[in-house]
């Protein structure tokens, strides 16, 4: 018979095997046999390894973030949306409401108002905010700056020659 050396296996707990060997020789030779019994050569369930190749292939899903536009983009294309349409802004539920209120204000005869002339006055306070809103615009960018503020809508007002002191 061969005799075979044996080896020093470190990682066990300090423990050679030379001990298991030699008393698993003389007892068959069956030296994995004797580990299993001895409880020496068992590790833990390790989990399942996956190939480098499958693990590439298939990444986590991650959700997939939403589409952004750039910061103004959407704006962009309101600004043009809204220059190509003819349809009124404000509701004409509201407004309605807001022209009977105001009349109400300065006079105490019947307030009735014809659909035409709701549909007029609409128009020409919407016309109105719009070209204010331009001349506040400009007066922003002749200050350098890109947003709009009240002081800037005060000095359209005041180059229109509107009296600063109604609201209106």
């Amino acid at each position: 018979q061969k005799k075979t050396v044996p080896k020093k296996r470190t990682g066990t707990g300090g423990a050679s095997t030379s001990a298991v060997e030699s008393s698993s020789a003389g007892a068959g030779g069956n030296r994995r046999a004797s580990e299993r019994q001895s409880g020496e050569g068992l590790r833990a369930t390790a989990t399942p390894r996956q190939s480098p190749r499958s693990a590439t292939a298939a990444p986590q899903q991650t959700p997939r973030k939403p589409h952004r536009y750039k910061p103004g983009t959407v704006a962009l294309r309101e600004i043009r949306r809204y220059q190509k349409s003819f349809e009124l802004l404000i509701p004409a539920l509201p407004f309605a409401r807001t022209v009977r209120e105001v009349a109400a204000h300065y006079t105490l005869e019947v307030n009735r108002w014809t659909a035409e002339a709701l549909v007029a006055l609409q128009e020409a306070a919407e016309d109105y905010i719009v070209h204010l809103f331009e001349d506040t615009n400009l007066c922003a960018i002749h200050a350098k700056r890109v947003t709009i503020m009240p002081k800037d809508m005060h000095l359209a007002r005041r180059l229109r020659g509107a009296r600063s002191d109604r609201p209106w």
